[in-house]
């Protein structure tokens, strides 16, 4: 997400952005910017992930200052993300050479997945970061269009509010 500080209470170390889209104010605190080189002032333009929490307030997480630099990471956290790179690009040609090593015929495979969602399933089946609650969202409901599901977590897409139910989840809410 994207949007402009508003409000800003250096002393206290919070404030408010006001997002592009024109969605509800979101709450910033000086700890989601945590590699800022600057304290952030109004007009700053932030980018940061939003976080809807369980009595419903919005905050902004991972945030930074767009055009700020941020704070160069230590020689161990270097160290550690080029070990993490050298052991991803390492498994990446590893696939990629196992993929022209093997004689493949298009027909012998199912077609690749599209889309998990079904046109007609558009019920969001969210699971709650603090609570691990498993609320469902509707279309037209309030959080709906900022309900990002994650099938790694358990979420997923219901067809119908019945079958939502079923399957142990509750209504959102708003």
């Amino acid at each position: 997400m994207k949007g402009k500080i508003i409000t800003w209470k250096d002393e206290k170390g919070f404030g408010f952005i006001k997002p592009n889209d024109g969605d509800k104010t979101v709450f910033l605190h000086i700890s989601a910017l945590n590699k800022a080189v600057r304290r952030p002032k109004v007009g700053d333009i932030v980018l940061y992930q939003k976080v809807i929490e369980p009595d419903g307030k919005i905050r902004a997480a991972k945030a930074s200052l767009q055009g700020v630099a941020s704070k160069s990471l230590s020689t161990k956290q270097k160290l550690r993300k080029k070990g993490l790179l050298t052991t991803v690009s390492g498994m990446v040609t590893l696939a990629v050479t196992s993929l022209f090593a093997m004689e493949l015929r298009p027909s012998s495979f199912p077609p690749p997945v599209t889309s998990i969602k079904k046109p007609e399933c558009n019920i969001k089946g969210n699971i709650s970061i603090k609570t691990g609650n498993k609320i469902y969202h509707l279309p037209g409901m309030e959080d709906y269009e900022s309900t990002i599901i994650d099938l790694s977590k358990g979420e997923r897409w219901f067809c119908s509010e019945s079958e939502a139910k079923k399957n142990g989840w509750r209504k959102a809410p708003r």
